[in-house]
């Protein structure tokens, strides 16, 4: 019976797969306006059927619980996203195993608002200043897919530079690191969950996760599906960080980069022409050769332990118990970012949103994980590319 359901199930996946590329060709003509009209409420229905079968933790605001299950998820995943790379990628020329297709590094400033509320001081936003900065946007993994051919997926990281005080790693003395991506939820709840994906996604078959009748994630796959999307320039996006961190002690928060700038969105050859296969990095680089670009960094403060949970990363924090805040802007300016130095230099930067102050722990299963699982794998890209770590200070040059 195994050997008859396997060929089946892969002529399923395929066959989806063919059709979600076809998707996003057309997406373009449709897909806006329907976000404006169904996104919403269908995100409220899922979320409203999540929280029916979810266990309250009995916890109190920011605290976490620590599950005997999380080293052996942890080493699964490390060993499964080892085992993609090498799948992927020749020594001397690896990439991430998350967030892997760099669309472009982009030298960045970062300043705290003037104004905050008390309770919004803490850590980076203490005082009121500016903090030079790189940012990197980036698309989906294990591989390097044409744009067009992606499952709709983004990332926007931001590493602060010039930050003091005592960090949570040493490898780096002086950084902020915050990544983001398109979608407001993690793809997996938790880290048990994320190790069951990252099996597929060796395999070749990550659809399985979610619709493996004997163990689905329904929910979770139409959560994703609701802001996986055709992208159109990484400079017009907005971004999430999908799991939380502390805001000083005893205070959690979810962050968020919203765009400021009109950019432009078009895609050539849609629907069914030739399109550039790195048309995210054009229409990026077009921008830049125009005008400055500028994200709000906006954060939700937790107020309800359960409904805004710090260990399972699919929920959405509702905004109607707490409204998005902003603390910072980012401010890029017009530049030329595609020199071959410069995208080198990115495929070696390393990013962890453990790079931090204390006052920014992060927080949750999924970040404990990410921890050691990020610096593991930085560790493995650069040694098969042999190249050594350095810790940026934003005075580089790469002319």
């Amino acid at each position: 019976m195994r050997s008859i359901l396997i060929p089946i199930r892969r002529l399923i996946h395929r066959a989806t797969q063919v059709g979600l590329h076809i998707e996003r060709r057309l997406e373009p003509f449709f897909r806006r306006r329907l976000n404006a009209l169904v996104r919403a409420p269908l995100a409220r229905l899922i979320q409203r059927l999540k929280n029916r079968k979810r266990e309250d933790l009995g916890l109190a605001l920011a605290e976490e619980k620590i599950f005997d299950w999380e080293e052996e998820a942890l080493q699964t995943i490390i060993d499964e996203m080892r085992e993609q790379m090498n799948l992927h990628f020749q020594p001397g020329a690896y990439e991430r195993g998350g967030n892997t297709k760099t669309h472009g590094l982009l030298k960045a400033t970062f300043t705290v608002l003037p104004g905050l509320p008390d309770h919004l001081r803490h850590g980076v936003f203490a005082t009121e200043r500016d903090y030079p900065a790189y940012v990197r946007y980036a698309g989906p993994g294990p591989d390097v897919p044409e744009d067009i051919r992606d499952v709709g997926f983004g990332s926007m990281s931001v590493k602060l530079m010039n930050v003091p005080g005592p960090k949570l790693m040493d490898e780096e003395k002086f950084t902020q690191d915050w990544p983001a991506v398109v979608t407001p939820t993690f793809v997996t709840p938790d880290a048990r969950e994320n190790a069951k994906l990252q099996y597929w996604s060796t395999v070749d078959e990550p659809l399985w996760y979610f619709l493996n009748p004997f163990d689905s994630h329904v929910l979770d796959m139409l959560m994703q599906g609701l802001w996986n999307e055709t992208q159109y320039n990484p400079l017009g996006h907005r971004y999430y960080s999908c799991v939380p961190y502390l805001m000083g002690e005893g205070q959690a928060m979810l962050y968020s980069y919203a765009p400021r700038t009109e950019v432009p969105m078009d895609i050539p050859g849609v629907p069914f022409g030739r399109v550039p296969p790195n048309y995210l990095r054009d229409n990026m680089a077009r921008t830049l050769r125009e005008k400055p670009v500028e994200f709000d960094m906006v954060v939700q403060i937790q107020t309800d332990p359960h409904l805004m949970p710090l260990e399972d990363a699919s929920v959405l924090w509702p905004e109607k118990l707490s409204p998005w805040v902003p603390v910072a802007r980012i401010h890029i300016p017009m530049q030329d970012f595609e020199r071959p130095a410069q995208m080198a230099f990115a495929r070696n930067m390393r990013i962890n949103p453990w790079h931090s102050l204390p006052e920014h722990r992060p927080l949750g299963n999924q970040s404990r994980a990410r921890r050691r699982m990020y610096q593991e794998l930085a560790q493995f890209r650069q040694h098969m590319n042999k190249a050594t770590h350095i810790e940026p200070t934003g005075d580089e040059q790469f002319e």
